[in-house]
């Protein structure tokens, strides 16, 4: 449920196949640049979750540095997998 959402909010958020999106000069820049916005604060909140769920867990140091880090230079992807394949009742 979690990747389609992700996946419809990712289509929503600046539509490639509109030329107007690539130039700078167009009169649309507050809703597509609204669009992202959105996109961008929602996945920092679910960023922020997983950062918050991996420290307060009971794995080893190791095991939370290395699952901030992927989910800090993966966020989209880094959270999904997370959420797939980590222990997370440990």
């Amino acid at each position: 449920f979690l990747l389609q959402l992700c996946f419809a909010l990712l289509a929503v958020a600046a539509p490639a196949s509109d030329p107007a999106v690539g130039t700078a000069a167009h009169g649309n820049t507050w809703q597509y640049g609204t669009g992202g916005g959105i996109l961008g604060f929602i996945v920092l909140v679910l960023d922020i979750i997983v950062f918050l769920e991996v420290l307060k867990s009971d794995r080893p140091v190791s095991h939370k540095v290395l699952w901030c880090l992927v989910v800090f230079l993966f966020p989209i992807v880094g959270m999904v997998i997370y959420w797939l394949f980590s222990n997370r009742a440990a």
